[in-house]
């Protein structure tokens, strides 16, 4: 509670929001302000209102206090930011920024906000260290009255996802986070003005983009797609774009320098072993570096999604229900503390039970291998969570049948990844055996 008790001078909301926190990270079915409020044992969900509505005190020096704290302890020289949008549902035309919109969440036009986070992983661990709340043009910033009734400062204007992203790199950059590379999907890589600002600022970048993208080759411009069926087969290599659930993530990967005359320095293109299915990146570093060094930061995309999922079903990152501007950056920011606390929580308990992060952007692709069944799978932040929530928060009588179920949990998944691993492994040695004969 360290980055955001500070910013409280009376006792009550500065008791009220940690309750809030601790609520957010106890196993309560619904993490909005009547559940937090029963969980907290409150007469009524008042206390929990104000705190997001009228209470007075900063969200922007508590977010920047959960910046510090991501950079602190999961910080590391070879750190990769990851931006991304994602999409909270929502019923009726009073929350902020609510427009029917196309949104990842449910893979359709739906009415919900729209929302633009930014992820910090390194070897250390991930965590989300930003947010800005995307305002459509025509139904939010050019409508005075609906901006006024939601509480959005004037200052507030109408700014693009790529620009969004922008303001949120900047910002991390600026406060002295340590990050080597930017990645992203397609809605970020396509933006010329978004590549351009990170070269700008030294900051590498492997930045997905459309088949239909463009680039310059020393034989004039050619769409990727075009570029990438002319390659040879000896082109492509296999390589591991990270630790799976289920396995190494084996892709089958290539690269093209591109004109010095380009602004981008790569073009690295990734194919499906099992599909076919091509994927095009466009790349730059301040200095040449090797193939493996790109496909780990493009691997590194995974995490916001991980963040993602892990916000949302761990400390409710989408549970809220306030309409203001205001009172959404306050809960989205808590929820961000209390994800943020968990990710370093596991990385310590982790690393003191032998269990370090090595899946590092730069480290070569680690040979087959097949993991030990007898040992349990590290602590994951659902079962971090959960073992907070019930020795800590709400503390049950019999701690043994507690433990011996976390114990049995983590065992299972263990025997579950030795049996995936195997499969994968004997199919990969028959199929090499295979292609040998």
């Amino acid at each position: 509670m360290r980055p955001v008790e500070r910013l409280f001078v009376r006792p009550e909301p500065r008791r009220t929001v940690r309750e809030m926190v601790t609520g957010l990270l106890s196993s309560v079915e619904r993490k909005n302000g009547w559940w937090l409020a029963e969980q907290a044992g409150h007469r009524g969900p008042d206390a929990m209102q104000r705190l997001l509505t009228t209470a007075v005190w900063d969200h922007h020096e508590a977010w920047d206090g959960v910046r510090t704290l991501i950079a602190d302890r999961l910080g590391h020289p070879d750190g990769v930011l990851i931006v991304d949008e994602t999409g909270f549902l929502k019923k009726g035309a009073s929350s902020v920024g609510v427009q029917r919109q196309y949104t990842g969440t449910a893979g359709r036009i739906e009415n919900s906000q729209v929302a633009v986070f930014l992820t910090y992983a390194s070897p250390r661990g991930r965590a989300l260290v930003d947010r800005r709340l995307y305002l459509p043009r025509a139904s939010w910033c050019e409508d005075p009255e609906r901006r006024a009734a939601a509480g959005v400062p004037d200052h507030v204007a109408f700014a693009t996802k790529p620009e969004l992203a922008q303001q949120m790199v900047g910002a991390a950059l600026d406060a002295g986070m340590p990050a080597r590379w930017v990645t992203g999907d397609e809605v970020y890589g396509a933006n010329t003005a978004f590549r351009a600002f990170l070269r700008q600022r030294g900051v590498g970048y492997v930045l997905a983009v459309g088949c239909d993208t463009r680039v310059t080759l020393s034989t004039g411009r050619h769409r990727v797609d075009r570029v990438v069926a002319n390659l040879p087969a000896h082109c492509w290599q296999r390589y591991s774009a990270g630790q799976g659930a289920k396995g190494p993530r084996d892709y089958d990967w290539a690269w093209v320098a591109l004109a010095d005359d380009s602004a981008d320095r790569w073009l690295l293109v990734r194919r499906s072993p099992a599909t076919g299915e091509l994927a095009y990146y466009l790349a730059w570093a301040p200095t040449p570096q090797p193939l493996r060094t790109l496909v780990r930061v493009a691997g590194r995309r995974w995490a916001i999604e991980e963040t993602f999922q892990a916000g949302k079903g761990q400390v409710g990152l989408d549970h809220y229900q306030v309409r203001g501007w205001t009172p959404w950056h306050r809960f989205v920011t808590l929820a961000m503390l209390a994800l943020a606390f968990l990710a370093v929580l596991a990385t310590n308990t982790n690393n003191d039970q032998g269990h370090p992060d090595s899946d590092h952007p730069d480290s070569p692709s680690p040979p087959p291998y097949l993991p030990d069944r007898r040992r349990p799978i590290p602590l994951t932040l659902a079962e971090l969570r959960h073992l907070l929530a019930h020795l800590v928060i709400t503390p049950m009588l019999d701690v043994a049948h507690l433990l011996r179920w976390s114990a049995w949990r983590r065992g299972h998944q263990a025997r579950a990844r030795y049996c995936h691993y195997r499969r994968r492994l004997v199919k990969g040695l028959s199929d090499r055996w295979c292609n040998w004969s």
